[in-house]
């Protein structure tokens, strides 16, 4: 670990490394479904065959919520919130339809199941070519997301004990003004059967704890903050029982304070290595949204945007340098898009989308395989809840670590002059994924290989393929760490999806860097 350096410290989450893999959940071979819901999923999908849909399928779910937020010495908040319902999805005349209803009875299953068939129908006067599904193996299957502590079962005092003693430690630190806490809790739990034979069982549980500290000064006025390097992740109440908060703690408000005194950037083109709890949202933006195969058709355009990575590029386009490796996973413990199966009923699955930097793959479902003559889809399919539709959403999108040891602190002394950049801030970037901008919560300047101290007002600027093309460095597995969002928004009506993206510290050599207090 680095210690402390110009009144700020680097140490916290160097060397994070990614979970272990554990080997993936046998398939009974008959679950013990509740009876009554898969009852009604029967009635549901021969409601639909009777009505004439070739294909058919019924989620029944139930979604629960929970949020807390404290500030000082108070609780601001306590929200838990429950959705309870489900969704028939159908192709009748080689169309979708799709219906749902909060109401689980008998009656309203049929009535629900016969109106995702009239709304296919209906809109197939609108189809272009039939909708045709890749082939899926059947499954019959339970998966849950693995965890040592139920989140749920924790009491709300304990969880408010532990935000206000997060508080109390940040007060204790000099020049701490303010300071706000948080934690939010999310589970999934749905039941999926296909005309196909399926029939699955999920329960997904993620978590966000989180923390913001501000530094106030007194005589200029101005103040600073510094979020804690807490990332989402998909496990249990662990996550928060093995965070060490007390380093977090004190090193954000180390950082808070030094940032009062930091001199602000001189623009132009330096190296940047960029940490992990900073990079993972560079991947997401540039990365993980251009290889979306319904963007880069067009089919996002009007909300979410297009991809510079049209099909022509498949297999030849070269994205980035022969080091970055990319893959697509939604199996990785622990991570957000993480499930044993997608909304289609496809077990999930790990595949490359970049190979040494070359663009290989897209993110598929079923029923886009055929657009990319592809033999299968790739168990991307997601809904937001019981009353949305799914389609196409992100799974974990990961920079692999490079192939030669190599830690943050081995980077560093290798580099004579950079900008080492942590945490997540602002970010833009344009329709077609293309140009971008970012910043980090703390930049530190890097001069003749050690960590010299803080700087301000940091942006970098760079095009998608010129930026990758500029890797020269990716640390190894050891410094593995895994970054990601709750909420990622895509499609109309918009929905959220939750997603990881795991990564190594890595150099790029010579990007424009920006001065943000100065006008163009």
């Amino acid at each position: 670990m680095l210690g402390a350096l110009a009144g700020g410290s680097l140490g916290l989450l160097e060397g994070c490394a990614q979970p272990a893999r554990t080997p993936a959940q046998p398939e009974a071979p008959e679950p013990a479904f509740d009876p009554e819901v898969r009852a009604l999923a029967a009635l549901a999908l021969d409601a639909a065959r009777s009505a004439g849909a070739s294909y058919a399928d019924v989620r029944i779910a139930d979604y629960r919520t929970q949020s807390l937020r404290t500030r000082e010495a108070r609780v601001v908040s306590v929200a838990d919130d429950t959705s309870r319902g489900f969704g028939v999805r159908v192709i009748a005349q080689g169309t979708w339809g799709f219906a749902a209803s909060s109401e689980l009875t008998r009656e309203e299953v049929v009535r629900v199941a016969r109106q995702a068939v009239t709304i296919a129908r209906t809109n197939s006067a609108l189809q272009r070519e039939p909708v045709q599904l890749a082939p899926a193996e059947r499954h019959v299957a339970v998966y849950r997301t693995p965890l040592r502590r139920d989140s749920f079962q924790v009491s709300l005092q304990e969880k408010l004990d532990r935000l206000l003693s997060i508080n109390a430690l940040a007060q204790r630190q000099p020049a701490v003004s303010f300071v706000d806490s948080r934690m939010t809790f999310l589970r999934e739990h749905k039941f999926f059967a296909s005309s196909e034979g399926a029939l699955i069982e999920q329960t997904l549980d993620r978590l966000h704890p989180a923390f913001t500290i501000t530094s106030v000064d007194q005589n200029q006025g101005g103040f600073e903050t510094r979020d804690s390097y807490t990332d989402p992740r998909a496990m249990g109440y662990e996550y928060v029982e093995d965070y060490p908060w007390e380093d977090d703690v004190r090193e954000a408000a180390s950082d808070a304070r030094a940032k009062h005194a930091a001199p602000s950037v001189e623009p132009g083109k330096r190296d940047l290595i960029l940490h992990p709890t900073h990079l993972w949202l560079t991947i997401h933006e540039s990365l993980g949204h251009s290889t979306e195969l319904d963007r880069a058709l067009g089919m996002e355009a009007n909300y979410a945007g297009t991809s510079f990575l049209t099909p022509d590029k498949l297999g030849s386009f070269q994205l980035g340098s022969e080091l970055i490796n990319v893959v697509a996973d939604k199996t990785a413990p622990g991570s957000l898009a993480t499930s044993g199966y997608d909304d289609d009923g496809e077990a999930t699955r790990e595949w490359p989308l970049i190979e040494r930097g070359r663009f290989v793959n897209y993110q598929l479902t079923r029923d886009q395989a055929r657009w990319v003559h592809a033999p299968r889809g790739f168990a991307c399919s997601y809904a937001e809840s019981w009353r949305d539709v799914p389609f196409q959403r992100m799974p974990n999108v990961n920079l692999l670590p490079g192939p030669q040891p190599l830690s943050l602190a081995q980077l560093i002394a290798n580099t004579d002059d950079a900008i080492l950049i942590k945490g997540r801030s602002s970010y833009s970037i344009d329709h077609q994924r293309y140009n971008f901008q970012f910043s980090g919560q703390t930049a530190w300047q890097v001069k003749g290989g050690r960590v010299t101290g803080l700087l301000k007002d940091v942006a970098y600027q760079s095009s998608t393929p010129r930026f990758w093309a500029a890797c020269d460095a990716i640390c190894s597995r050891d410094e593995y760490y895994v970054g990601g969002s709750l909420f990622d928004g895509k499609g109309e009506p918009s929905q959220s999806n939750a997603v990881s993206h795991g990564c190594c510290p890595a150099r790029f050599r010579q990007i424009d860097v920006l001065n943000t207090s100065r006008k163009a």
